[in-house]
């Protein structure tokens, strides 16, 4: 019953809303695993890079690291978006989501979300 996942969650929208919602959840998930594909060659090739020791291998890993952490950045944003869009579908009465402020909290950096665990 894989159709079903998400069935009862949209906040009485119906199939059609859960279909959008599994639709967005699945992009989402692939999009995050392509990122983190990504993520493991670049860190894979910064590793090579930093045991040749090579001034211009040493120096590619500027732009490596750059890229690694731009991607980690997305990943964080594709999984705040799947946060809300979860918080939304499940029709979750009355309190902010987690990711809006609720109870996990948020702070926003450089217009990024942070998510604290709540016990500061």
């Amino acid at each position: 019953m894989e159709g079903d996942t998400l069935s009862g969650y949209g906040g009485g929208g119906g199939a059609a809303a859960d279909g959008k919602v599994l639709h967005a959840f699945q992009t989402s998930f692939v999009q995050v695993q392509s990122l983190l594909d990504q993520n493991r060659a670049l860190i894979n090739e910064i590793n090579q890079n930093h045991e040749s020791k090579v001034p211009g291998d040493l120096s590619r890993n500027v732009g490596l690291i750059r890229e690694l952490n731009n991607n980690i950045r997305r990943v964080v944003d594709l999984y705040a978006d799947l946060s809300s869009l979860f918080a939304s579908s499940s029709g979750g009465g009355g309190g902010p989501a987690a990711s809006e402020g609720g109870s996990v909290g948020t702070v926003r950096h450089a217009g990024h979300k942070r998510i604290r665990s709540g016990l500061d």
